[in-house]
């Protein structure tokens, strides 16, 4: 994880948080963007034109799935988990 925690203290890294909106309006990372997670197989393309992608959500049970799903469409990605541990790396 220190690897992801300095990737995501840079500055290099796009956060997306798999919350629903709702979720992400009541408190989110800064610079973070919200694709729920059952909007992720939709907009894969949108994926595709990211780089150094860490996933987020409550709990990393969501982000979580969202890994699998992405990984197992070719793209790269690490779950970060809950956004509240993310958001103490910023």
């Amino acid at each position: 994880m220190k690897n992801l925690e300095e990737l995501i203290r840079s500055g290099k890294a796009t956060v997306v948080d798999v919350r629903s909106p709702g979720e992400f309006m009541s408190g989110h990372v800064h610079k973070s963007i919200n694709i729920p997670l059952q909007e992720i197989p939709e907009r894969l393309e949108e994926f595709r034109s990211m780089n150094n992608i860490v996933l987020c959500c409550a709990s990393g049970n969501r982000s979580g799935q969202a890994t699998a799903f992405l990984r197992q469409n070719g793209i790269a990605c690490e779950n970060a988990g809950s956004w509240l541990d993310v958001n103490c790396y910023c």
